[in-house]
């Protein structure tokens, strides 16, 4: 499949963040608030077009998570790009609402696709297990467990999630979408204030992947469930109704990963292809 930019027009990446707590996800839905939503009109207010051009993101957004390097491409006119580079962060900083910031704003290079070229996204998961609950300041963004958790029991049932494999078990399921993915890292830490972060690296997630893999994590954290029990999850390959989807608001989209330039066409192409497991086939 081609992903050419057409004749006259200029393929601008965006970085941006957002705090998705009042968005109900990053895809535009009638009648409901959304970071795509507000990023074209934005885009069309300052540049006075009369078209809506439409972002291309990298990784979609649910309702209520956060974003702090999230990467979009739009293709523009390039007269219109040409006028309005220079000042294109500025203004929109002057008329996009406060939840959503765009930090850079810049010609993409031959072969981008801020979703298809991405190698690899990694989100971050905040929890706390304190007893009297989440720091005020930090309470739309860190989910309280009210149960002590053992961050090695967690780390040490994490190592049979890493890898290829058909995430099925922790997935909901999209007709004709694969569930296969190469989970990269999955790896927790606590700090000095007691917020245990999960950093979840991998070269793509299907839809509530990240939150259920949390939720079956802190089973084994709070004693609930054995080391082994999210792998026998995952090779069961079908949803167990054990495995809770935890709440939004605890995860973040931290960075998203692309090939050096050269490269990028060719990642591309090969993120288009619907991927089977070794093995897997007609027999």
């Amino acid at each position: 499949m081609s992903d050419e930019v057409e004749p006259g027009f200029v393929r601008v990446r965006l970085d941006l963040s957002y705090d998705g707590k009042d968005f109900s996800g990053w895809a535009k839905q009638r009648a409901r608030r959304t970071v795509q939503e507000e990023l074209e009109t934005a885009l069309r207010t300052v540049t006075r077009s009369a078209e809506t051009y439409e972002l291309t993101v990298a990784g979609r957004t649910d309702a209520g998570v956060h974003a702090r390097g999230q990467v979009a491409h739009v293709d523009l006119p390039a007269e219109l790009w040409a006028e309005h580079a220079d000042k294109l962060r500025r203004r929109l900083a002057g008329r996009l609402p406060k939840d959503v910031r765009v930090w850079r704003a810049e010609e993409a290079p031959y072969g981008f696709n801020a979703r298809f070229s991405a190698v690899w996204r990694r989100y971050a998961y905040r929890v706390t297990d304190h007893p009297g609950g989440v720091d005020p300041l930090l309470r739309g963004h860190v989910l309280w467990h009210d149960w002590d958790l053992d961050v090695d029991a967690m780390n040490e049932a994490s190592q049979a999630l890493l890898g290829e494999h058909d995430f099925a078990a922790y997935c909901k399921r999209r007709e004709g979408a694969t569930t296969i993915r190469t989970l990269q890292t999955l790896s927790w830490v606590r700090d000095a204030d007691g917020i245990v972060t999960a950093t979840v690296k991998a070269d793509a997630f299907c839809h509530n992947m990240v939150r259920s893999l949390v939720g079956a994590l802190l089973f084994v954290g709070d004693g609930h469930r054995p080391v082994e029990w999210p792998g026998k999850v995952l090779a069961a390959g079908v949803r167990d109704s054990a495995v809770h989807v935890v709440r939004p608001h605890g995860l973040t989209l931290e960075e998203v990963g692309y090939p050096a330039d050269d490269q990028l066409m060719a990642r591309n192409k090969e993120a288009r292809n619907k991927r089977t497991l070794p093995g897997a086939g007609c027999c």
